[in-house]
Parts: structure tokens; sequence; C-alpha cells
């Protein structure tokens, strides 16, 4: 059946009635947040379709690799989005990968009235290299960095 956008599902709501909610969930539950798992779930399906390592995507983003581990499996709970983002960039992630991924992680998306933002999702687009590349394009503009797990909350 495959995973519907919420725009194809915002337009089978409009004909479901509260009767009809089981069924709903049924039929669509490949593209809803249905449980913590779904970002761990979500990651691990990509990483596997682009064959790269949990390890290797780590290394990458410059996390540690049992927090990375934690975080992947939903063992622990990070409320910094930096770090997410750069699990997201270190996999190779698209953009729009990457928004979903911060959407089931239940963290804000990139805004693009965000100055800061609209330079990640810049980075995210044309892929400059690697975390550092991306941490030197948000120095130049003065913004801050991307922050490294070493200021976990």
């Amino acid at each position: 059946m495959g995973e519907k956008n919420t725009r194809e599902l915002e337009k089978i709501l409009k004909e479901t009635h509260a009767e009809g909610f089981e069924q709903y969930c049924k039929e669509n539950k490949e593209s809803m947040n249905l449980s913590e798992r779904s970002f761990s779930e979500y990651m691990k399906g990509i990483l596997a379709r682009k064959k790269l390592t949990q390890q290797t995507v780590f290394l990458k983003a410059d996390i540690p690799e049992r927090y990375g581990y934690k975080i992947l499996s939903g063992e622990k709970h990070t409320r910094q989005r930096d770090v997410i983002l750069r699990i997201c960039y270190a996999a190779e992630m698209s953009l729009e990968e990457t928004q979903r991924a911060l959407r089931k992680y239940e963290m804000p998306e990139l805004y693009a009235k965000n100055p800061r933002d609209v330079l990640l999702m810049i980075a995210f687009n044309e892929r400059p290299g690697s975390i550092i590349e991306v941490n030197e394009l948000l120095n130049q503009y003065g913004m801050e960095p991307l922050r490294t797990s070493g200021t976990q909350e």
C-alpha cells in the first residue's frame, strides 16, 4: 500500500466519520506515527537503503557511538535538534528526508524564515562536505555551528 503524505491523509479524513477511526488507522498505519519507534524504524530503513552503517554515520556526525545507538534505538531521547541534524546530514539524507526525521522525532522542522535554518536547508540541498564544512558555512554567516552531543540535555 505504501506511505501516504499528509495531504493524502487529510483528503481521506474528509470522508471519514468517528466510527471509521479504527479502519482508518488500520489502513494507514504505515503513514502514521503510531509508536515511539517510528523514528528508529525510519532511520534504520534510510541507512539500509543507503547501505550505511550506524557506526559510519556516528563517526561522520561526530557523535559518540554509544550515544548515537541509544538515540536511534529510542533508549535515549535528546532535546537538541542539532544532534538529530548531525545524524541526518551524516546519513546523507535529503532535506525532505531530514524534515520527515525531525517530524518523527517530534522536533521542529527546519524553517524557511529562520536564517540559521535557511543555511542548514541549503547545506542539505548542496551537500558542501562534512559536518565541519557545514559548521564553517554557519560560522561564515555569524550563525551558531551545529552543536555536538557534548552538551546533552
